[in-house]
């Protein structure tokens, strides 16, 4: 059977050589015998992969050497919980909810603190991103929160909201690397990797060091800590050995393909062929404000949900597979990161407009 082109918002398709090469070492790597999968994180061969990993993140990242990038687990849902267990202060974070990641980031902060909701895209079903340029941000706010991408609902954050000098926190799980950022305009910038990086079970931590301190919340548990962490480059306990070398893998070939200017590219050449396309159908609707439309995940709607349910059963006996969309807006999601082929998203524009033909 033939490679599909896989759709899915997560964990998502990899760049097809990274899995070719990982095939190839998957008994000997680098002439020490066994698996990556098999090796002492302590060894020195481990030890060069989760150096390599960080220096190449850097580099395609341009971070400033007083951010710390750290590799840990829990995925991105355990940040909702960390990041205000060691940055919660005052008890006090502002949290912008434009979907359903935020939303959980909110209500987790609730525990520890004050977490107050300045502004929201709730009441259209998160289609749009709010305006940001001047929120009633709390003057003893510990941080402002964001999720930059919002996975399910299809919109990114085009201009970051103006935090009136708060440490902004974002998570980036579904556009991490999919375009140059700007790191000293964030105090944490993190992501689960199963998007567009690597394998599930790593989450990628990038923090400035003035954020890492000994006064952390009472109760916070030692793993939770980012001190801990970073004063043990990412190796305090077994970290996820095998999805970091991966991710590793994932910055190499980033490297190799011209950095993020030319994955931007990349990726505004596949996503305007999808909105162009959705933006000129009879049948088929785009489900996002335009100005907030991301370059990663796009939902679209026939407006009828047996029509949608056969347009994903037709794709999937077509090689176009997981488009179905979130239960909570239904219809369809097509994810096309940065490992998505132009090619997938011709094949794809082709069959919708085959089955609008169809169909209409």
């Amino acid at each position: 059977m033939e490679r599909v082109y896989n759709f899915s918002a997560g964990p998502a398709v990899l760049p097809e050589e990274v899995l070719k090469e990982a095939a190839a070492e998957m008994l000997n790597y680098n002439g020490t015998g066994m698996s990556v999968m098999e090796m002492s994180h302590r060894s020195k061969a481990y030890e060069a992969i989760i150096q390599t990993a960080e220096q190449d993140l850097r580099d395609l990242l341009q971070v400033p050497d007083n951010y710390k990038i750290l590799f840990l687990q829990g995925g991105a849902s355990q940040q909702f919980a960390m990041i205000p267990m060691n940055l919660m202060k005052n008890k006090v974070a502002d949290y912008i909810i434009t979907g359903q990641w935020a939303k959980k980031a909110y209500a987790e902060a609730k525990i520890y603190g004050t977490a107050n909701a300045v502004a929201s895209s709730a009441d259209q079903t998160f289609s749009y991103i709010p305006d940001c340029s001047d929120l009633p941000i709390s003057e003893n706010a510990d941080y402002v929160y964001i999720c930059e991408n919002n996975t399910i609902y299809g919109t990114k954050f085009k201009q970051l909201p103006n935090t009136k000098g708060k440490t902004l926190v974002a998570d980036v799980s579904s556009c991490f690397l999919s375009e140059p950022a700007d790191i000293t305009k964030y105090g944490i910038m993190y992501g689960g990797v199963q998007k567009n990086i690597g394998p599930a079970g790593v989450v990628i931590v990038i923090i400035r060091e003035d954020l890492i301190t000994e006064d952390t919340l009472p109760g916070t548990p030692t793993m939770l800590k980012y001190k801990i962490h970073a004063d043990n480059a990412s190796l305090y306990n077994t970290p996820p050995a095998y999805g970091i070398y991966i991710c590793g893998k994932v910055f190499q070939w980033l490297k190799r393909m011209g950095g993020l200017e030319a994955m931007k590219a990349k990726n505004e050449e596949k996503a305007k062929l999808l909105y162009d396309f959705l933006d000129e159908s009879r049948l088929f609707t785009g489900t996002v404000r335009k100005e907030d439309r991301s370059l990663m995940n796009v939902p679209f709607i026939t407006g009828n949900e047996e029509l949608d349910a056969k347009f994903v059963k037709e794709a999937k006996a077509a090689g176009l597979e997981n488009l179905k969309g979130h239960r909570t807006v239904g219809g369809m999601r097509a994810s096309i990161y940065n490992a998505m082929p132009k090619a997938g998203v011709e094949k794809l524009v082709e069959f919708m407009s085959d089955f609008e033909k169809k169909n209409h």
